[in-house]
């Protein structure tokens, strides 16, 4: 499980941010973040409430409670070549509903055989 400030780290940078953005988004000095990120400081309950607001994500996330970010759900950014999360969404809402299912599947399997690796 990775730690509160990896996850703010890893989160903006995903989403190619500077610590500067950032910290104007929390009214506060770069340094002052900068401090979070490389665990020099504690995170105040409210800046983890004011990140997940932020990057659109849970505070249990955040937490370590829950593991489940999908990365980037901006759905009109390219997510693979020249298609959107939005393209993907559309194309499956266009399938059979037992065809979702074995896709489902196929996507879980997917998952868990790269687990291991």
């Amino acid at each position: 499980m990775k730690e509160l400030k990896t996850l703010i780290r890893d989160l903006r940078e995903d989403h190619d941010l500077k610590q500067k953005t950032v910290a104007s988004y929390l009214s506060i000095s770069q340094q002052a973040y900068s401090n979070y990120e490389n665990g020099y400081r504690e995170i105040p309950t409210w800046v983890v409430a004011a990140l997940a607001k932020y990057y659109n994500v849970s505070s249990d996330y955040l937490l370590g409670t829950v593991v489940g970010y999908p990365g980037n759900i901006d759905l009109y950014k390219i997510y693979l070549d020249d298609i959107t999360l939005l393209d993907i969404l559309l194309h499956m809402q266009k399938l059979k509903r037992e065809d979702r299912r074995s896709l489902l599947k196929y996507l879980e399997y997917l998952l868990y055989s790269n687990l291991g690796k």
